[in-house]
């Protein structure tokens, strides 16, 4: 297949219609399992080309059909896809679940495990093999028949949970708004959050400004709102969103959501014989035990909490001295904090986001990944997509082959989930007709050109949109031909975050920000007095901010390592602040109810993957370091190892084969300013 062929065969999303998807999808779904059927009959002495390529033909056929749909529902919910899509999800579910417990296949598996092919088939091909028996396991084929469909009844209910704990959160953060004809309430508040509120508030039939819970709305307003109550009111009813707290208390109230996934997440484990969810999450990880990762956790806390307890106490001081804050609440941490850095380094997000003009970063890091990979970024003329601020763009690579193509979502908007992710559409396979390039979906929810000035990002935003475009080039530069282990799949997950946290170093370079940088109206470059003061600025309560995280992940994993009967959940969240946290939250904060990634994503016990990846990716960024931060060699060596190689290879070998060695944390806290 060549270019051409590549983008003519792209989802048409203009085609997905919700009245029409239940049958669609039924039909394939019967269609596939009984090809299985056959394709089991005609098995004699199982073989990689009578056995693996035609199952993972019927499992790609369903991909490219239901992804495009999957996504549709995060980035432009309707209430007619949204019953479409949920009443599709436990059969979806159950599908995949009868695979992994269909005795005929798994004994197919086997054979061909044990077979002298087996020894002949290419290193990707047989960690397929591998990773099949594994999931086989994991999927209940060792259990008796009331077990299995217990374990099908779990999967289910847990998925639909999952994405209702999801819709839970989208239908909170759209029911509230706030309305104000009273400019001076906005005191503080930047140009473009203004010009957003105006035109808000145009929209739902409203002279002056409207704020809502949408990210760059509410993370603005919290920086910059000098009215506290303000801050107040948008900090309390973004805290408790989805819960019995806060101004619409109950009305879509997740707490009964996480109790029962926990309960449903517990019961699977203990059927597969595993000692709690969190044991049972780590036999697809990188990390060896539970012990391990709580190891792991609490290190980094003693290495952060001294430095996160010496920056709380200069931000109180400098809130009560400056501010008049006699008490700092968690709606004033955000405010006080960004007067801090501008008081102490003369910077703010403010200041910089007139310098990083969207099309400037783009072109900006589509120039960097060049340096970086000899890979090149162009667009995809009138793709068909699903909003007309979507675009289409393909990546070839140095000798001119392409090697995948990535539609880019970067705006927030009405009916489209928070916070930024990658998410494949499609995946690299060998096919009877060539070779089909990989397809990604990056979605961000940066604030939208307004009153015809363009998006302007922060440099945190820059960091945002590198991070999910490492994540892009994970998936789009594999050159692994075997679906189950090509891109992202099969990747270990607490090593998947690598390659996004490793390119998140670029927006800190000198030469790289001044690809990144203009300034949008007058075309200056970033200033030398600017980026001085950003390079000073950049560990700027990194104490603070690696102890949230290890907070975050702490709770996450002591709360998938017990059973959890009985359990409160906001006591256990109250125990592991009084052991790390150092800013404390109200009673009232209901965090738990809107962490999408561990109720609504896939870092259940394992939300702990972010601290462990940005450790190899520190140590991979220092290799550059040390042998030139643009030194193409280096950077073909990174492609080979972990971007070409995916989950082909097991994580720890591909980092040794890239590195040298084991990892090793120093360069993390060196480069979070906790270690000289």
């Amino acid at each position: 297949m060549n270019q051409t062929q590549a983008i003519a065969s792209l989802p048409l999303f203009s085609d997905i219609q919700p009245d029409a998807i239940g049958a669609s999808v039924r039909a394939l779904l019967q269609d596939n399992e009984a090809t299985l059927t056959r394709l089991l009959d005609a098995q004699e002495t199982a073989t990689w080309s009578s056995l693996c390529a035609p199952l993972e033909d019927l499992n790609d056929r369903l991909s490219r059909v239901w992804s495009p749909i999957r996504h549709l529902h995060s980035v432009a919910d309707t209430p007619a896809l949204r019953a479409a899509y949920n009443a599709l999800l436990p059969e979806i579910v159950a599908y995949g679940t009868a695979q992994l417990q269909n005795d005929r296949l798994g004994a197919a598996y086997r054979q061909l495990h044990e077979s002298a092919e087996f020894a002949q088939l290419s290193p990707a091909r047989r960690q397929v093999v591998r990773h099949a028996l594994r999931d086989f396991r994991l999927g209940g084929i060792e259990l008796d028949t009331s077990a299995r469909a217990r374990l099908v009844a779990i999967q289910q209910r847990l998925t639909q949970l999952g994405t209702l704990f999801e819709e839970h959160v989208l239908d909170a953060t759209r029911a509230w708004s706030w309305h104000t004809n009273t400019l001076a309430q906005l005191q503080g508040l930047p140009p473009h959050l203004l010009q957003l509120a105006a035109q808000n508030a145009t929209e739902q039939g409203h002279e002056g400004w409207v704020l809502t819970l949408d990210q760059p709305c509410y993370q603005a307003t919290l920086l910059y709102a000098e009215d506290r109550s303000l801050r107040a009111q948008m900090y309390e009813a973004y805290s408790t969103r989805a819960s019995e707290q806060g101004p619409n208390a109950g009305q879509f109230d997740n707490g009964p959501v996480i109790d029962e996934m926990l309960q449903l997440r517990h019961a699977l484990a203990a059927l597969l014989g595993y000692a709690n969810y969190a044991e049972y999450s780590l036999a697809t990880k990188m990390a060896p035990s539970c012990a391990c990762v709580s190891e792991f956790l609490h290190e980094l806390a003693a290495q952060s909490k001294p430095q996160a307890l010496a920056e709380m106490a200069t931000l109180t001081r400098f809130a009560r001295e400056h501010l008049q804050l006699a008490t700092l609440e968690a709606w004033d941490v955000a405010f006080a904090s960004e007067r801090l850095r501008q008081h102490a380094f003369d910077i703010s997000q403010e200041a910089l986001r007139p310098y990083f003009p969207v099309e400037r970063v783009l072109a900006g890091l589509f120039a960097i990944v060049n340096r970086l990979f000899g890979i090149t970024v162009a667009a995809v003329t009138a793709p068909d997509t699903w909003h007309a601020e979507v675009s289409c763009h393909r990546i070839v690579d140095a000798a001119g082959a392409l090697r995948g193509l990535f539609y880019l979502d970067l705006f927030a908007r009405t009916g489209k989930r928070g916070g930024a992710w990658m998410d494949e559409c499609r995946v690299r396979r060998t096919t009877p007709t060539g070779t089909q390039y990989p397809v990604a979906f990056l979605t961000c929810n940066f604030t939208p050109p307004v009153a015809g000035q363009p998006s302007l990002l922060t440099h945190e935003e820059v960091i945002t949109l590198f991070h999910e475009f490492g994540h892009g080039l994970h998936h789009l530069l594999t050159l692994v031909d075997e679906a189950a282990v090509s891109g992202i799949n099969g990747v270990a997950w607490d090593a998947v975050e690598l390659p996004s946290q490793f390119l998140e170093n670029w927006c800190w370079e000198e030469q790289a920000l001044a690809w990144l940088s203009q300034h949008h109206t007058t075309g200056e470059p970033l200033p030398t007095t600017i980026l001085a003061r950003m390079l000073a600025a950049k560990n700027f309560q990194s104490g603070l901010k690696m102890l949230r995280q290890v907070e975050f992940s702490l709770f996450d994993f002591r709360l998938h390592a017990r059973d959890p009967t009985g359990l409160s959940v906001q006591g256990l969240l109250d125990e592991v602040r009084q052991t790390v946290a150092v800013v404390v939250p109200p009673a009232w904060q209901r965090f738990q109810h809107g962490f999408s990634h561990i109720f609504g994503g896939g870092y259940a016990a394992g939300y702990y993957s972010y601290k462990w990846a940005e450790v190899l990716a520190a140590d991979a960024y220092a290799r550059f370091e040390d042998e030139g931060v643009f030194n193409p060699a280096v950077g073909q060596d990174f492609m080979q190892h972990i971007l070409e190689t995916g989950g082909a290879t097991d994580a720890m070998v591909l980092f040794r084969q890239f590195r040298g060695r084991d990892p090793a944390p120093a360069a993390l806290l060196r480069r979070s300013g906790l270690r000289p």
